[in-house]
């Protein structure tokens, strides 16, 4: 009894585990939201949205306040916070000490100015300044921000599709590794079938007990091969389970398995829209936008820069907001000569942003080879698909011929186990055609940009 209770203690946590059932779109669904890759890149576009209101916001006047308090006996100082307080005096100056009678007054030092007492200052401002003109530097800004905003949402949506793919992968091989099981259980039932079937042929002194022997070798082989198919089927669940982002020991159940849908086109069609509307095409294109709003930013050096600014501010001894003053005012400045630093740096924005013009034409390149290949391949599985379907059923008649010859003392066990090997193989080769065919039409897909949850159906 203390074994059983230990035993359903540590069955505990397994049963407590409810089984969780998701369909394909579902597994999508969870491995969008838990996917570290996709998060990324949804901060980065959260990053790039940033830069674009920061951006905009540079156009706006920019307001600040500000308030303090002072104390100085530094002559300058107390002198000046002084007239900003409007308290300055003939005696500040050392009219006091001023005698025109006495000779060399005019080189007496004043103490009042030079040694003044501690002033206190409590100061307060509101100040605003705006740019008037700055040679397309915010305009720069803004090009390159949205820019990289529409390039962040690009590789998010290439992100995505590329969940997708890994998704189907993942769910797919589960499929693929039970049908492997089935393939290797059907393979069982043969074995044991073939062995009841020599057993009883020996009994009857018909054939010879090596044939016997044999039937037991290949029965033992097979079933070898069927816990073969059970560990691949394990494996293949704990990727799925690592796809999704969820623990291997989450009890999971499967909808239907899927297929992708072949594009309607051919390659000559499809190129130019993808080499157009694909995602990660598109986040290059952006990002050679971008580019070229650094090179406007850093041409805007070589202008003038306009701004205007106003500033209203209090000074008082005491708490208070007794003496007021305000400032207005335009500045152009212009850096008429740096020694080429400005120069040099539009050189490597333009030689940047050329680069990025290049990668981008690779990018074009190297996709419309891709979408051939793809396309290629996806055709190529799915013509052997339709074989390895004929093939089943041709290996499957000449197994039933075969056997029945064996059954009849015509054939000879070697026969019966090379067409059941046969079938064995055929059946094999369907499930490996039937996945091919899946997972090359969702690469085409994907190169073409258009791989979502409405091209993946259930079978």
């Amino acid at each position: 009894m203390a074994g059983v209770a230990l035993a359903l203690a540590a069955a505990w946590p397994a049963w407590s585990q409810p089984v969780r059932t998701l369909d394909f779109a579902q597994a999508v669904e969870v491995a969008l939201h838990q996917n570290p890759d996709l998060r990324a890149v949804q901060a980065q576009v959260d990053q790039a949205r940033a830069g674009v209101e920061q951006a905009r916001g540079a156009r706006w006047p920019r307001i600040s306040a500000g308030v303090g308090a002072t104390r100085t006996n530094d002559a300058l100082n107390a002198f000046g916070l002084k007239l900003a307080q409007r308290g300055a005096t003939f005696n500040d100056f050392g009219a006091g000490q001023f005698n025109p009678a006495l000779p060399g007054v005019l080189g007496v030092a004043p103490t009042n100015l030079n040694e003044p007492a501690p002033v206190n200052d409590f100061s307060s401002h509101l100040q605003a300044q705006l740019p008037l003109y700055t040679a397309g530097k915010l305009q720069g800004y803004l090009r390159q921000a949205h820019a990289m905003l529409l390039a962040a949402q690009a590789g998010d949506r290439a992100a995505r599709q590329s969940i997708i793919d890994h998704v189907l992968q993942a769910y797919d091989g589960v499929y693929t590794a039970r049908a492997y099981r089935d393939v290797a259980a059907k393979a069982l039932q043969a074995a044991q079938s073939q062995l009841r079937m020599v057993d009883n042929l020996y009994r009857q002194g018909v054939v010879l007990k090596s044939d016997l022997l044999a039937a037991r070798v290949n029965l033992e082989n097979v079933q070898v091969q069927q816990q073969q198919a059970a560990d691949l089927e394990e494996q293949a669940m704990d990727g799925l389970h690592v796809v999704l982002g969820m623990p291997l020991d989450t009890p999971l159940r499967l909808g239907p398995p899927v297929d992708v849908g072949m594009p309607v086109g051919t390659p000559d069609g499809w190129i130019a829209g993808a080499q157009q509307h694909n995602p990660r095409i598109e986040a290059l294109r952006e990002q050679v936008a971008a580019a070229g709003g650094k090179v406007e930013v850093a041409r805007s050096q070589l202008y003038p820069q306009v701004g205007a600014m106003a500033r209203y501010e209090t000074h008082d001894p005491n708490l208070g907001f007794a003496a007021h003053s305000y400032t207005v005012g335009v500045q152009l400045s212009w850096d008429l000569f740096d020694g080429g630093v400005t120069r040099r740096a539009i050189d490597e924005a333009a030689a940047a942003r050329d680069a990025m013009q290049l990668k981008l034409q690779s990018a074009r390149d190297q996709l419309a080879m891709q979408i051939q290949d793809a396309y290629r391949k996806a055709r190529l599985a799915t013509r052997q698909l339709a074989g390895r379907e004929l093939a089943v059923q041709q290996a499957a008649e000449a197994e039933r011929i075969v056997a029945r010859r064996y059954a009849n003392g015509v054939g000879t066990l070697l026969e019966l186990q090379g067409a059941q090997a046969m079938l064995d193989k055929a059946r094999a080769d369907l499930v490996l055609a039937r996945s091919q065919a899946t997972t090359q039409r969702a690469a085409l897909r994907l190169a073409l940009g258009r791989l979502d949850l409405r091209s993946v159906q259930a079978r």
